[in-house]
């Protein structure tokens, strides 16, 4: 697949699930919906935040590194953006069944550093 061929495929699936994320908004009463309501939300949420920070990411690599390539931006900027997307939809979780705190966003960032330290040092073998 080209650099461009992905830009438009990741570029056009984003905005269909945003259009997605925006209407289980408008559907989903989160006062009457059951889990699956929630379930369809977060994961709603999380890819389209997943394919908006992926592509920003890209693009801001893109342009600071300019000599190095585009395989390595992209794998770099999709691996750090479900991991952000991750964080992101896991402190809304936790913010709306009242467990979050700073202790536990403390430990939300400690686990996901470590996941993205062991994914940098696997790619480096």
């Amino acid at each position: 697949m080209t650099l461009k061929n992905y830009l438009i495929f990741m570029g056009s699936t984003t905005a269909l699930l945003w259009g997605l994320f925006f209407f289980v908004i408008n559907l989903i009463n989160p006062d009457t919906t059951n889990w699956l309501g929630f379930v369809i939300f977060y994961l709603a949420l999380f890819l389209a935040l997943s394919g908006t920070t992926a592509l920003v990411g890209f693009f801001i690599r893109f342009k600071i590194m300019k000599n190095d390539l585009a395989v390595r931006a992209v794998k770099t900027a999709f691996r750090q953006s479900f991991l952000f997307s991750f964080l992101v939809s896991a402190i809304l979780f936790l913010l709306s069944q009242k467990l979050f705190s700073w202790f536990n966003l403390i430990l939300l960032v400690v686990i996901i550093s470590i996941i993205e330290f062991l994914l940098i040092s696997s790619n480096k073998k």
